[in-house]
């Protein structure tokens, strides 16, 4: 694709959004892979459409206003880096236009708000919580907030669970394999903060010794990906100061966050801390992966036989590229039977902060996916991300369904303990 984007004018994005939109060869392998594009079937809804408006507004022919709304329908989920022969970085040009353009763009007042909102509570624990608190007091107001806002308070849980924190070392049991370090996340810590001790509990059984940096922050993709790249930069420099190197992973336990870590590559580029930020990168893997690679010791066989669908989540099957690793843990449980959900590939809606910034769209991928997991008469849900887990669980609900749902670290860990 020719182009005449003044790389030199756009500072640090230009050369990462000028090679992008550059490798597109205008195929259409990305259209069926996109979900907008699924839904709504239009041009401008797929990636090639977006790439299209992307270079004419980086080109100064077509104003920002205009793209904004194809622009904003794109959940990031990345399916189409998956499907692309040409091996298009879209993901990156997403993230580096948006964050252009974030100083240019306009909201309605409804959206700066709930854009506020997220941006001070949701990278922060407590004040998410305080946040989820009050939020939960304002459902009966829900139908005259915007939007956004009513999304926001309709996927909140009936009450928030509570847990022990993290110590700051869980040891190995037995002898001791590896030693590794654990990024806990920002919103898991307040909507399901058992993922973290199962994850080490999960670990510590395999002999893995799990740091938890007290002073590790939120790994800045929710920043990353509504824009806003200095508050993503702040929260990865916080990162690169916490996390020991002397460890033999990162290990991550939700999709997003995982592939929050590898974009420190790109988010520090022309930083003084890039060598770091590329280590760090390197070393962050999601557990299953982890697991998958150092040899794991089966669970026990389940006191019944359990059916389980396994959703893939956007972030670790199409940024991550981990597809397998959850699924050969799972079927090392004995008792346990894996089933495949129709449309797996396809995004749950939840993607980030999607499922509150477009709400009608997200909660069309969310009942169809929740349809599909239905359909396929599974006992429970596994998945690997905590957007997800929210996401399809409201979902269900929707549908009048209890189908219980687990992270793949929590059902090894009822099966570790038996109680399954």
């Amino acid at each position: 694709m020719q182009h005449r984007i003044p790389v030199e004018a756009l500072g640090v994005h230009g050369p990462t959004m000028a090679a992008a939109v550059e490798a597109c060869v205008h195929c259409g392998f990305c259209l069926p892979a996109c979900p907008t594009y699924r839904l709504l079937g239009e041009e401008m809804d797929s990636p090639r459409g977006r790439i299209f408006l992307m270079k004419d507004v980086l080109e100064g022919s077509l104003p920002l206003d205009e793209a904004q709304p194809y622009l904003d329908r794109c959940l990031g989920c990345v399916g189409c880096v998956t499907a692309c022969p040409s091996g298009v970085p879209y993901g990156d040009l997403l993230v580096s236009f948006r964050s252009h353009t974030a100083a240019q763009r306009h909201r309605p007042l409804g959206e700066r708000l709930a854009h506020g909102l997220m941006r001070r509570t949701l990278p922060h624990p407590s004040r998410f919580r305080a946040a989820a608190s009050l939020g939960k007091l304002a459902r009966p107001l829900a139908d005259s907030l915007p939007a956004p806002m009513r999304a926001m308070v309709g996927l909140l849980p009936e009450r928030l669970p509570e847990a022990e924190p993290l110590p700051d070392v869980v040891p190995a049991e037995g002898v001791r394999r590896a030693r590794v370090a654990l990024l806990v996340g920002c919103v898991q810590q307040v909507l399901a903060p058992e993922i973290n001790w199962a994850t080490a509990r999960v670990l510590a059984r395999n002999g893995v010794e799990v740091v938890i940096p007290r002073n590790q922050a939120c790994c800045g993709a929710l920043s990353l990906h509504t824009g806003d790249w200095e508050a993503a930069l702040s929260l990865a420099r916080a990162n690169l100061a916490a996390f020991p190197a002397d460890v033999d992973a990162v290990v991550t336990n939700a999709a997003g966050c995982g592939s929050g870590l590898h974009d420190y590559p790109l988010l520090f580029q022309g930083q003084p801390e890039a060598e770091q930020a590329a280590a760090l990168a390197a070393k962050a893997m999601d557990v299953s992966a982890f697991l998958d690679r150092l040899g794991w010791e089966p669970p026990p066989p389940l006191r019944q036989e359990l059916t389980v669908a396994y959703h893939d989540a956007c972030h670790l099957a199409h940024a991550q590229g981990v597809r397998e690793a959850p699924r050969r843990l799972l079927r090392s449980v004995p008792h346990l039977t894996l089933v495949e959900i129709e449309e797996g590939d396809l995004c749950c809606g939840s993607a980030g902060t999607y499922n509150i910034e477009q709400p009608e769209l997200a909660a069309a991928l969310g009942q169809r996916k929740a349809q599909a997991i239905l359909a396929a008469r599974p006992h429970a849900l596994v998945t690997g991300n905590i957007g997800c887990l929210t996401q399809i669980a409201h979902h269900l609900r929707r549908l009048g369904s209890s189908l219980p749902l687990y992270h793949t670290v929590e059902l090894l860990d009822l099966a570790y303990r038996r109680q399954l």
